[in-house]
């Protein structure tokens, strides 16, 4: 099922620069909570809770508690689009944000191997479930509160909007990082990070309270459109743009996280240099991704969604080998460098218009279910990579994780190709005037 852009209603609805604000510091403190994850698995997760003295296998124990959030990922992303297609997408913000910050704090305060021995990891793996499933009903309501608030034709600008959540979440998580190893010591390196998401948590469930529901949403409930099943009549009638959507996702998201968690890890294992230049990289191109962002969605309104999305793939596919030579030159300006163009050139313009590229695809009343599922199916092969390319680094070396990288470039391509403009300038183009639409509207 194709879908041409739906028009704005004449449902009541708040500022879109006020909605996707807020929408943007929510996303921006689940970000946090679910990153500085990453981080803590990397550098310093190991020793702590796996008791073992193995470099290469405490890292592969930590990215496999990492694996385990993103594999809950679909079951948050499964509710969230049920209940945020049956009872409005505000709801679902609030209770993704309140699950993901309870869970981030007890993180923090959790005893390590040596004082609770295997209860420890145990613990850290039951709270990372409980940071998936929140972090998986987040993306599709946060967006989807931007678009459905938006001018159609803003509507790639305005989406892009809640996407810079993410790399400020990254920008802050780092940087709290960076802050605490300069102040504390010990185990309080890692765990104030975590202890401050309570502050930020409830920043962030203040500010998204203050606005009112999707319009589209109350529409599609005042024309009787409401399903009881959402999600399951999505994946009936749409479940090929789907899995779409999760090829699409893999350039964007499997890099990233190649390029962030697996990087931190690989540059002590290979004795490179430390895991401090690729943090101070991830910052500078977490910096740059507040205004990049907003330049592609604003970009992908004139031109389209599918020209700016196969920027990042087509970049992925050809940066793989250059990026990890960079890196192994163990030059400071290099891998700050290289990391920062991964994240500004393969990772932003494929995010900037997920958010209304995916949206654009599913009428209003499964709207919510269909970019859930799509989104958070993708997440589950992302959150596995870190992993895998350990591993594969372990068998031959850095070439594997860097051919691994341009293979995400490779398959999101393939799917962009095979997926329908809908950015309203380039469809009215395509399409003239008087000639009928073959596309469900809501």
């Amino acid at each position: 099922m194709s879908t041409t852009p739906v028009q704005p209603t004449t449902t009541m609805q708040d500022n879109p620069v006020k909605v996707s604000f807020a929408s943007m510091i929510g996303s921006a403190v689940e970000s946090y909570d679910f990153f500085i994850y990453g981080t803590a698995a990397a550098g310093f997760f190991g020793p702590i809770f796996f008791h073992t003295k193995e470099p290469l296998i405490g890292i592969l124990a930590a990215f496999a508690t990492l694996a385990v959030g993103f594999l809950m990922r679909p079951l948050g992303g499964y509710l969230a689009g049920h209940f945020g297609d049956r009872y409005g997408r505000k709801a679902v913000l609030f209770w993704s944000l309140l699950a993901m910050g309870l869970a981030t704090v007890l993180i923090g305060a959790l005893p390590g191997y040596e004082q609770a021995g295997v209860w420890a990891p145990i613990m850290l793996i039951l709270l990372r479930m409980v940071q998936g499933i929140g972090f998986g009903a987040e993306w599709g309501g946060a967006v989807l509160m931007a678009f459905e608030h938006a001018p159609a034709k803003k509507r790639g600008f305005y989406g892009a909007v809640p996407q810079l959540g993410i790399p400020l979440g990254l920008l802050l998580a780092n940087g709290a990082f960076l802050l605490s190893s300069s102040l504390f010591e010990g185990d309080w390196v890692w765990r104030m990070p975590f202890l401050l998401s309570f502050v930020m948590v409830a920043i962030g469930i203040f500010i998204r309270m203050s606005v009112n529901e999707s319009p589209e949403f109350e529409k599609a409930r005042a024309d009787n459109k409401i399903v009881r099943q959402p999600a399951l009549e999505v994946i009936r009638s749409d479940w090929r743009i789907i899995m779409r959507i999760m090829g699409l996702r893999l350039a964007e998201t499997g890099g990233y996280y190649l390029t962030t968690s697996f990087m931190l890890s690989y540059v002590v294992l290979a004795s490179i240099t430390t895991k401090e230049h690729v943090l101070w990289g991830t910052l500078i191109g977490s910096a740059i991704g507040l205004i990049s962002h907003l330049v592609y969605g604003a970009l992908s309104d004139k031109v389209g969604r599918r020209p700016i999305f196969l920027i990042g793939a087509i970049f992925t596919i050809l940066f793989g080998i250059p990026m990890f030579m960079m890196i192994n030159t163990g030059a400071v300006l290099m891998v700050v460098v290289a990391v920062s163009l991964s994240l500004l050139f393969s990772h932003d313009p494929i995010f900037a218009v997920e958010s209304s590229w995916f949206s654009e695809q599913f009428p209003a009343h499964v709207r919510s279910s269909g970019i859930s599922l799509g989104y958070n199916g993708a997440s589950v092969v992302a959150g596995l990579l870190p992993f895998i390319a350990t591993g594969v680094y372990g068998m031959v070396g850095w070439i594997g994780p860097a051919v691994m990288f341009s293979l995400l470039g490779v398959i999101s391509t393939l799917c962009a190709v095979r997926t329908r403009e809908t950015a309203p300038a380039i469809v009215a183009k395509v399409r003239p005037s008087h000639a009928p639409s073959r596309a469900r509207t809501v």
